[in-house]
């Protein structure tokens, strides 16, 4: 009995099972480890730059010096953040992001003159978001608000 044929077949499946489990191995090492970390660590960045973001438009929403003060300005922020839903909350003096991943989230203290006094309101995601600046001219409040449609 003659069995030559029968081992080229022999080697391209052995072969072929070979290349099968590389491949395997690497999704597992991949998916398992590296995208997951890859993605916590992208969904940070973008919670600080949409926290970055949010100070910064309140900061400039801030007129200059006059004497009665009224400004708004619409702030444009990510829907979700690492595929979930987040909010931006003012506690007075900061502003804090709040996720339900505990790598996502943070706090930023915006630069604003003396005269205003007070920094409230809450942002949900998804929702058109405004920075509302009212009072007089010594006594100056920002708030975070929610635009009805």
């Amino acid at each position: 009995m003659d069995n030559r044929g029968l081992s080229t077949v022999v080697e391209k499946l052995l072969s072929l099972s070979i290349v099968m489990l590389y491949i395997t191995l690497l999704t597992t090492v991949l998916y398992g480890g590296s995208v997951p970390a890859y993605r916590g660590a992208v969904g940070a960045q973008l919670g600080e730059r949409a926290l970055a973001e949010a100070t910064a438009e309140i900061e400039r929403t801030v007129p200059p010096r006059g004497r009665a003060a009224t400004a708004k300005r619409r702030v444009d922020l990510p829907a979700t953040i690492h595929g979930a839903g987040y909010r931006i909350r003012a506690n007075g003096t900061h502003l804090l992001l709040h996720h339900p991943d505990d790598e996502v989230g943070g706090h930023a203290r915006p630069i604003l003159p003396d005269r205003v006094q007070n920094v409230t309101g809450v942002w949900e995601s998804g929702a058109e978001t405004v920075v509302d600046v009212t009072g007089s001219r010594d006594n100056l409040t920002v708030r975070l608000e929610e635009e009805q449609p």
